[in-house]
């Protein structure tokens, strides 16, 4: 039998044997069940490390899904006709970046695979966005459009200068002109 085996077959025992006895626990008792808690905790495998590569990638799918899901909502919460034509753009280049993304994280060895989950920050934001119309919708939008657009360059920025895999750094190169475009497209927008 395995350690791990051994120990479960032990507690059940301990749990079977414990069932027609009064619940006050000693000392020892307690001490014993932490030890073999502690015990399986150590005999069962933690999840590896997220690599750079794939927090990379995870950011850059749940910056696409930011932006689209706050564009969506721009067009129809907002009220200005030039926040509504950026959102629409926004949306377009942000499915054709996520569709890139996915096709370069494919040819990969061992593939990686982009997760779009919103991280706390983005989604307190969409949140907050929802409960807004009109120009007070406007105003938050080009404000989480423009700090969206600088925390993706520079991740794009950092994962081209020291990133480890050579197709996610030429993917990382190639969306630099395009999101700094983007990024001085909001700074213009009035609301």
């Amino acid at each position: 039998m395995t350690i791990r085996t051994t120990l479960i077959a032990t507690t059940a025992l301990l749990a079977l044997a414990g069932c027609g006895k009064k619940q006050d626990a000693t000392p020892a008792d307690t001490t014993n069940s932490v030890a073999a808690a502690n015990q399986l905790d150590a005999a069962t495998p933690t999840p590896a490390a997220v690599s750079a590569s794939q927090s990379f990638v995870n950011t850059a799918a749940a910056s696409d899904a930011f932006e689209i899901e706050s564009s969506k909502l721009a067009l129809t919460n907002g009220a200005s006709a030039s926040v509504k034509s950026y959102a629409r753009k926004m949306i377009e280049a942000h499915t054709a970046s996520t569709a890139k993304l996915k096709a370069t994280t494919a040819t990969l060895s061992p593939a990686l695979t982009p997760d779009p989950a919103l991280n706390a920050e983005q989604q307190q934001t969409i949140d907050q966005l929802k409960s807004l119309n009109g120009a007070a919708f406007d105003q938050a939008y080009i404000a989480a459009q423009a700090a969206g657009h600088q925390q993706t360059l520079d991740a794009l920025k950092a994962y081209a200068a020291t990133g480890d895999v050579p197709q996610l750094k030429t993917f990382a190169n190639g969306l630099i002109p395009t999101v700094a475009a983007h990024l001085n497209m909001v700074k213009g927008l009035k609301a």
